[in-house]
């Protein structure tokens, strides 16, 4: 296997661990903080249309808030990020490491108090570490690997299956892709069994884990001149 190969390989499986902790994250989100999506941000626009439109029950506030700080945490995460040469370099680590602090943080938080301004700083909190981890993932660029939403995913699959395109092109990383999220999801909703707070912290532990193999593992940061080194 040549080293951008082996390299692709651990960003892949990285990210995919990022995509498991976003399905957890989201589904203590919208079961246990007032339905409030914190990774995708479609989920909460819909809500705040139909909340808009005179739907009876829904939150505003909270999706609201979500939203404006996903952007600004995926502003954040572009701004840190410009003029990066590399998928994986110390910015790169720093941003997970921050996303994994923000979200263990938020988890002890939620430990101390479940009030309803808890909750509703918890969710704000949440949405801006999301969106610097999808901004920081949006850089890394792993193939149909976004870590917060799988609506491309899903297009991507129907798109090139046998009943599309035919290209089967990508079909069993998508699926792995949408395995996952739906499994982190599974797992957030069961922790909500035991604790609030248990979810998150499930999920700042492992974008923490994330955090430290892509900076010890040394094919996540293989540089271009390494690279063009192994294959001339």
């Amino acid at each position: 296997m040549s080293p951008t190969s082996h390299r692709d390989l651990v960003h892949l499986w990285l990210m995919m661990a990022l995509t498991f902790s976003t399905g957890i994250v989201d589904a203590v989100g919208f079961l246990g903080l007032d339905r409030v999506f914190t990774g995708n941000m479609t989920g909460n626009v819909v809500i705040l249309g139909m909340a808009l439109a005179g739907a009876e029950g829904l939150p505003v506030l909270g999706p609201a808030l979500a939203l404006v700080f996903f952007l600004v945490g995926a502003a954040v995460g572009g701004r840190v990020l410009r003029g990066a040469v590399v998928p994986w370099s110390r910015r790169t680590n720093v941003l997970f490491g921050s996303v994994a602090g923000m979200v263990l943080a938020v988890g002890v938080l939620v430990l101390a108090s479940d009030s309803h301004a808890v909750a509703l700083l918890a969710t704000t909190l949440l949405a801006a570490a999301m969106g610097v981890q999808a901004a920081t993932a949006r850089y890394i660029a792993v193939k149909d690997v976004t870590t917060v939403v799988v609506t491309s995913v899903l297009t991507g699959l129907a798109a090139d299956s046998k009943l599309g395109s035919g290209s089967g092109s990508g079909t069993t990383r998508r699926i792995v892709v949408v395995a996952i999220l739906l499994a982190g999801a599974a797992v957030g909703a069961a922790l909500l069994q035991w604790h609030l707070a248990a979810g998150v912290i499930v999920a700042g532990v492992v974008i923490a884990a994330v955090t430290l193999v892509g900076w010890f593992h040394p094919a996540s940061r293989i540089t271009p001149a390494a690279t063009a080194g192994a294959t001339a």
